[in-house]
């Protein structure tokens, strides 16, 4: 019998699912087996509920940026920084106008605001689009 090394992508398979048995999940929020979360894990609060989501500190450096500058209050680059997103594309749940606000995430190379935005409701959301609000993440503290 002959054996090979195996694919780069059985290895990482196989390094994902030690992971997963050791409660880290692979990389995802899931709790390990046993209903116990990973310390890290994030527990998704009831207004993110069957959205994708991402944890703050997997945002890129400059959405960490412009959530710096929300949390204390600006001042903030852009003119356009905390006015009311009208929520057009219904991506976000249904609320009365003014209740989101929006504000510019630098994107490196770009001239103009780039599509990367974070996005503040009034009772504490916050949600993240790269694409110019095609898709939001809600974005765990």
């Amino acid at each position: 019998m002959v054996f090979r090394k195996p694919s780069r992508a059985v290895a990482a398979l196989f390094l994902c699912l030690a992971v997963w048995a050791g409660g880290a999940g692979c990389g995802s929020d899931v709790p390990a087996p046993g209903g116990v979360s990973a310390p890290s894990a994030v527990a998704t609060p009831g207004w993110a509920q069957g959205m994708a989501v991402v944890r703050v500190d997997r945002l890129p450096r400059q959405a960490r940026d412009t959530l710096a500058l929300i949390d204390q209050g600006g001042p903030y680059p852009y003119r356009q920084d905390g006015t009311v997103f009208g929520n057009f594309e219904k991506a976000l749940p249904r609320q009365k106008r003014g209740y989101y606000h929006e504000f510019t995430v630098r994107t490196p190379g770009e001239r103009d605001r780039g599509a990367r935005r974070l996005v503040t409701g009034g009772g504490g959301e916050l949600y993240y689009t790269d694409d110019h609000y095609d898709t939001f993440r809600a974005v765990l503290r």
